[in-house]
């Protein structure tokens, strides 16, 4: 199952799990908090909380979630930004390690995540992203639970300033260069033969068709098999459920959306070229003119084929996640 990044409100989500960025005590605190227990019934959810007791930073304990769209709500505590050098991204890492193992089990097939620490805990907020994109992709390697991670507001969703940079540079310059290779409209005219021309040639041989080449199955099939991965490892880095990568198996002539081929492209780490040209055998392509395709060009010229990477830059750019 794949990992979403969706801008909602965590007490809105429907999940089997719902983590809470909790207080180490039990006691009601601000921001998200406070709107988990709103929505769960404050009373009882406390009441419930209380019988925990306090948790330390990186630690996690479930309650049921009462009113609240899901099954239970994962209690987790997350750390308080020193200077880096604290443990502090170790123990924010402990947050979704072990809400990800309470989940599971409890059988949970769906968690839905905060941003964790990316508020007053005073992490800096791309050091909060990655964190949380790293470990979460890093357990779906190995497990097929659909993840959603919640970003109430773009304050607390930040890249590095050096990517993110990077990234705004990239499309601006390729969007010059869109306008300045733009041909020059031609008149009706332009294309009509002058007499002084003369007839037009004719054909003197017969067309003859290319051959016709493998079709966007074939081809997927014999990458996967050349790249000596698994099924399971490719499409579970494509963030593909795997019943849908079982109606492709299935389906010579299958016809993906452009957004699996080109997950598929990054799982299997090709080069753009090789990537145009799987996207290209299911009659799709990267266009020069999107933000979104520029972003992808951009992800495969830098080798950057980590999808909840990928996934996370598009987001920034308010585009469309894979």
């Amino acid at each position: 199952m794949p990992l979403h990044i969706v801008r909602n409100d965590i007490s809105q989500m429907k999940a089997d799990a719902i983590v809470n960025s909790a207080n180490p005590y039990p006691v009601i605190g601000g921001g998200a908090e406070y709107s988990i227990y709103e929505a769960a019934g404050k009373e009882k959810l406390l009441k419930a909380r209380e019988s925990i007791g306090a948790l330390q930073e990186g630690e996690a304990a479930f309650t049921p979630a009462y009113g609240l769209n899901a099954k239970v709500v994962i209690h987790t505590v997350a750390p308080v930004w020193k200077d880096g050098k604290s443990g502090e991204k170790e123990r924010l890492a402990a947050c979704y390690e072990n809400a990800l193992a309470i989940a599971e089990d409890l059988k949970c097939e769906s968690i839905a995540f905060p941003l964790l620490a990316a508020g007053t805990n005073g992490f800096p907020k791309d050091t909060a992203l990655n964190t949380a994109i790293s470990t979460v992709s890093a357990y779906l390697q190995e497990h097929d639970t659909e993840v959603w991670l919640t970003v109430y507001d773009r304050e607390s969703y930040r890249l590095s300033e050096e990517l993110y940079g990077d990234v705004r540079s990239y499309i601006n310059e390729n969007s010059v260069l869109m306008t300045m290779s733009r041909p020059r409209p031609n008149h009706m005219f332009d294309a009509m033969p002058s007499a002084a021309a003369g007839p037009m040639p004719k054909a003197k041989k017969p067309m003859v068709l290319p051959k016709k080449e493998d079709t966007f199955q074939q081809k997927l099939l014999q990458l996967i098999d050349e790249s000596g991965e698994t099924d399971p490892a490719v499409y579970r880095r494509a963030n593909l459920d795997r019943k849908l990568f079982a109606k492709i198996r299935k389906d010579i002539n299958y016809k993906p959306s452009r957004k699996t081929a080109a997950a598929l492209a990054l799982a299997l780490r090709l080069s753009e070229k090789d990537a145009e040209d799987l996207l290209a055998r299911a009659g799709l392509a990267l266009s020069r003119s999107m933000t979104s395709d520029l972003i992808l060009r951009y992800c495969f010229e830098n080798h950057i084929y980590n999808i909840q990477e990928v996934n996370a830059i598009l987001f920034a750019f308010d585009q469309e996640t894979l």
